[in-house]
Formats: C-alpha cells, structure tokens, sequence
C-alpha cells in the first residue's frame, strides 16, 4: 500500500527554459505566485518529503521544498536526468514527479495517481498520467528501485522518457475528465490565456455560491 509515508514528491524544474528566453520557469509569476508554488500546493501533507530538481536559482527554489537536488550529471541532459536524480536522492520505495510548469494540475493529483496504479491488475513499477488524448510522461509514479536501471538506460544514451517506460510494466491513469489541467506553459502568450482561464473558471464558481 502507498502511503505517505512511503511517497517522495519532486517538482521538475531543471531546464534551461529555452522557450521563455532562457528564464527560470519555475519562478515566473502565475496568479500572484511563482509557478512552482501552485505545484507544491498539489503536495501539500500528500507525501514524506518535496523535492524540487532544479539546476539553478536553488535558494529560491529550497523556499518551496524539503530538499533542492541538482541533476547527478550537469549539462542539462533533460528531465529522464531529473527523474533520475530523483530516483536516486528519495528516502522512500516511491516517488511522484510532476512538472513545474503545470500550476492547474488537479487538487487530488497524489491520490488518483496511487489510486490509478493500485487499482489496476497486476503490480507495476510506473503509472502515467492520461488526459484522454495523451500521455503525459512528466507526471508519473515510480518506484525508485527503478535507479539503476535508468542508470544503465542513461549510460547508453537513452534520453527518451516513453522509451525508458515502455521497458518495465506501467500503466496510465486516466484523468481523461479534467485534459485542461495539464496544459503546461513554455510561453509568455501561454501563461497570460491560462492567467485568463484560470481567473474565469474562479469568478463562475464564486457567483454560484453567492445567494
């Protein structure tokens, strides 16, 4: 069974946010917090310990987590490296990765992704978020005995995230009713309809509870 106790939570925030001109992703403002804040909200009493991978700017981002790891190998070798790292700095049998720059991910995101991979038949070692159209690689569960192996998978070459899973059993969870949570933002233009979207979905549910 996955408790918390057994749970490690990590943000990825280890890119080079080469479509943001090279700023740091994470800490761009979104509602009137850094986009990594609304992702730490999702683990909030969820899970043992936060960590956040993050390459640099690591005193703003330990204000948000129990624990800053960098990447094992420097260079910015891609977030299969940040899962790695992960893998390898978390205390517990299981770690839960989700990006930094998807701040809408749905409230219950920890208990549908444990309750997504015990629910199926069999036991697995990874569970995947689905949206109903996609994948969504960068928001998953694993079981950190899978180090190793992703260490031998990196040492060959191997940078794919979906051709390292397709390797050990896995399964996706489907959350298929809500696709928009997981629209991630790699833009100024992104964030600003997101910003809008977010703020209209606000407004709707506090005019129904108004009398």
């Amino acid at each position: 069974m996955i408790t918390p106790q057994t749970l490690t939570g990590m943000i990825l925030a280890g890119g080079e946010g080469r479509r943001m001109g090279g700023r740091d992703k994470g800490l761009e403002p979104f509602a009137g917090l850094p986009l990594v804040a609304h992702v730490a909200q999702r683990f909030d009493s969820y899970v043992s310990e936060l960590l956040i991978n993050a390459n640099r700017n690591t005193d703003a981002y330990a204000l948000f987590a129990s624990r800053v790891i960098e990447d094992v190998e420097g260079g910015f070798k891609g977030p299969l490296m940040g899962i790695y790292s992960g893998l390898r700095a978390a205390k517990t049998p299981w770690l839960l990765v989700a990006p930094c720059d998807s701040p809408a991910l749905p409230n219950d995101l920890v208990a549908r992704m444990v309750a997504g991979i015990t629910s199926e038949s069999g036991e697995h070692d990874i569970a995947v978020a689905f949206d109903g159209e996609r994948l969504h690689p960068v928001v998953a569960l694993l079981r950190t005995s899978l180090a190793d192996d992703l260490a031998n998978a990196l040492a060959e070459g191997e940078r794919k995230i979906d051709r390292w899973y397709a390797r050990h059993s896995w399964c996706k969870v489907d959350m298929s009713d809500c696709p928009e949570t997981f629209a991630n933002l790699n833009t100024e233009e992104e964030k600003a309809r997101l910003e809008i979207a977010l703020g209209s979905v606000a407004n709707n549910a506090d005019s129904r509870e108004t009398p």
